[in-house]
């Protein structure tokens, strides 16, 4: 992983002390609550329903076990004992007060941490793939060129006061593990009939109030012209997005608006200034950061160990978390580990100090003390020995994070809703643990497949409910909680925005919807077919008439 050279880290201790003085001036009554919001959000941190909320970055969901180890620490010095685990691979604290934030950041820097542009009308944490570098289809390690993106988008003067935040995901892989196409900007690491490496470039992808699928503005972008392209789409962007209405700012509306093609030719236009210029990335400069993903001291020998067959052959529990919880690897005798953040009646995406600490020993132990994020609120152990699974799953087992769901209905994204977060209308984690409660068989689950079930406490969409499998979206209704439920939503190379089944269900009816939901799933798919796969088939009209016949 990237370490800091000394640029970066006077960079992050200037702006700690830069913020500490801001904070002291704002409690000092010297600093109006308008003109510290813009300085306190530049810093991460939010003011939410119940107290003061502190998101950190964490660039591309790669981190240190040492990082791990310190954001515990945080939790506990700071918080109360838990971190929240969010779509852009990020870590909230939800109970920071407002005059310890410049002490946590302190702490954090000293760990080559940061809360930089986790808020704000800027470029926000560059997101990919959470088995880049290591999975057996890939193009290329997407995860350079995201460091690249981090350190030409950090602090960047021209782009501080966009019209609204501004997303970009990276794959290498033809499976699209990173949601690209819902991104404001995905890029797709490809090569060209010379064997030449380049980028597919995507524009206006999103969620919210307005979800879009990204649109292809160029099939091939040679790798070194990257941020120069970049920065000519930004520009045309911060020139011409819309101010006047933050619900039509994002990139999306400005494309829609324009259409792709005119959008494309401006883009273009303006790229011709840039290209081959300052902006072009040297060849020593990739090399550079490349060398910092360089693979690992595998063994050569792991895969002849066969210690991994008995105990399969032993244990039917270890047997079904090695098929639900681990993945291929691109090193002979290695698996990726998902680490379960949903937990029977956890909240999702929710991790205590003790189980951070408990990952960050077994990433020193098992798999180069490195632990990625995922945007479907996990964690990832990404290169343990095969000899080394039974061990890692018995302890994974002992602290709680090694249900076996991964891709499975109860494998939940989830937003915080309205129990933390102040533009919620609706709660989700309740529902969250009503929908636990009624699918609790494991069997049944492993029965139904993979579904993705993503739910959102509101239309800014941060559960990504819109390219769900079953998306649930809670709405006010008078005061009261009510939900309405989309099916056929991907946010995979088969992304699509799911639809309406039918009017929204109140709150003590969600999982019995879904039980209604499912069952005729099972009497509707033919043998081997995903839900997903079902419902394009057949369309939603056959779920709809069979969830409220029988709900009338």
């Amino acid at each position: 992983m990237y370490i800091y050279n000394e640029v970066d880290q006077r960079l992050i201790d200037e702006r700690v002390a830069q913020y500490r003085d801001q904070t002291q001036r704002f409690i000092a009554g010297e600093l109006s609550e308008d003109e510290f919001l813009a300085l306190r959000l530049m810093n991460g941190l939010y003011i939410q329903r119940q107290a003061p909320m502190l998101r950190v970055a964490i660039p591309y969901g790669l981190m240190s076990a040492e990082q791990l180890r310190v954001l515990a620490e945080v939790s506990r010095d700071f918080d109360k004992g838990y971190g929240h685990f969010t779509t852009r691979t990020n870590i909230q604290f939800n109970w920071p007060k407002l005059e310890e934030v410049p002490d946590i950041l302190e702490r954090l820097a000293k760990v080559q941490l940061h809360a930089i542009q986790t808020s704000g009308n800027c470029i926000r944490n560059t997101t990919t793939d959470h088995f880049a570098g290591i999975h057996p289809s890939e193009t290329e390690d997407p995860r350079p060129w995201c460091e690249l993106i981090r350190q030409w988008s950090t602090l960047h003067p021209e782009f501080a006061y966009l019209p609204r935040k501004f997303k970009i995901a990276v794959t290498g892989s033809s499976e699209d593990r990173a949601a690209s196409q819902v991104h404001d900007v995905g890029l797709h690491l490809v090569r060209n009939e010379a064997g030449e490496l380049g980028f597919e470039v995507l524009v206006g992808g999103g969620l919210g109030r307005t979800p879009i699928i990204g649109k292809k503005i160029r099939d091939f972008l040679p790798a070194p012209e990257l941020l120069s392209y970049l920065e000519a789409i930004l520009r045309i962007y911060n020139l011409k997005g819309r101010r006047d209405n933050k619900y039509k700012a994002r990139i999306k509306i400005l494309v829609e608006a324009m259409g792709i093609e005119a959008f494309t030719e401006q883009v273009e236009r303006h790229w011709q200034t840039l290209k081959d210029g300052e902006l072009r990335i040297p060849q020593q400069e990739i090399d550079r950061v490349t060398a910092f993903f360089a693979d690992h001291p595998y063994r050569e020998d792991a895969a002849a160990d066969l210690t991994l067959d008995e105990k399969l052959d032993s244990n039917q529990d270890f047997r079904t978390w090695y098929a639900r919880n681990t993945h291929p690897h691109k090193q002979p005798g290695y698996r990726a580990v998902t680490v379960s953040l949903k937990p029977h009646l956890g909240a999702p995406g929710d991790i205590t100090a003790l189980q951070m600490e408990i990952v960050a020993d077994l990433a020193e132990r098992f798999s180069f003390a490195q632990i990625r994020s995922t945007h479907e609120q996990n964690l990832v152990l990404a290169d343990v020995a095969q000899a080394d699974l039974y061990e890692v799953w018995q302890v994974l087992t002992e602290h709680n994070l090694a249900r076996a769901n991964i891709g499975l209905l109860t494998d939940m994204i989830v937003c915080p809703g309205f129990d933390f977060c102040s533009l919620a209308n609706a709660h989700t984690l309740n529902i969250a643990e009503q929908i636990n409660r009624t699918f609790e068989d494991l069997d049944y689950l492993h029965d139904l497949g993979e579904i993705r079930l993503n739910m959102s406490g509101c239309i800014n969409a941060c559960g990504h409910h819109h390219v769900g499998h079953i998306g649930i979206l809670g709405v006010d209704k008078k005061g009261e909680d009510w939900y309405q439920i989309t099916i056929g939503g991907s946010s995979r190379e088969d992304a699509s925005l799911g639809k309406v089944l039918g009017r929204a269900v109140a709150a003590d009816d969600v999982a019995a919807t879904l039980e209604r939901l499912l069952e005729t799933y099972v009497d509707l798919r033919v043998e081997g077919e995903r839900f997903i796969d079902t419902v394009r088939r057949l369309g939603v009209a056959p779920f709809k008439e069979a969830v409220y016949a029988v709900a009338s």
